[in-house]
């Protein structure tokens, strides 16, 4: 089994980020289009002009196939790094990739000069919250929401970051 994290930027790479999100949440959590179109408008905005000194995106690819992916962008905030759309295939997880993409992140974030990175998830996305506390995010907002078709408590995290992280 060949697993590797490459750069975003092969043909079909975006079009995989929206569609495998769209996919994954309804199947997993029943979430309807609305979180698909809001990826959607994440990787359109990315697509559409990011800056590549301060912006980036990654695939995790298992035997060539496409199995995750994240991306970091600005927020707008000054000095803060976004951890956006990551994603782990089913057919993928317990490998660390959701680890790794999120590791590749921070690397990146503090090379580009960010002092901190944050993020916002969902209540029900048990996994990927440990990812983030493994890594010394802590949760600085909860908020009970109805949105994606569910009852979801939204979660906001934040890192300060450092050399060496």
């Amino acid at each position: 089994m060949d697993v590797a994290i490459r750069r975003l930027g092969q043909p079909g790479d975006l079009g995989w980020v929206v569609q495998a999100h769209g996919e994954v949440y309804a199947e997993e959590y029943g979430w309807d289009t609305s979180f698909e179109a809001l990826v959607a408008r994440i990787v359109a905005d990315y697509a559409a002009g990011h800056d590549p000194a301060r912006e980036a995106g990654w695939i995790a690819e298992r035997d060539g196939r496409r199995v995750g992916c994240v991306l970091c962008v600005a927020g707008d905030e000054p000095g803060t790094a976004v951890l956006r759309v990551l994603l782990v295939h089913p057919e993928a997880r317990g490998l660390g990739l959701g680890g790794r993409l999120v590791d590749a992140c921070m690397r990146f974030a503090v090379d580009a000069g960010y002092a901190r990175m944050r993020l916002w998830t969902t209540d029900p996305l048990v996994a990927a919250r440990q990812v983030y506390l493994r890594r010394g995010f802590r949760l600085v907002k909860e908020e009970p929401q109805h949105t994606f078709g569910a009852d979801l408590v939204g979660q906001t995290f934040l890192r300060e970051l450092v050399r060496g992280d």
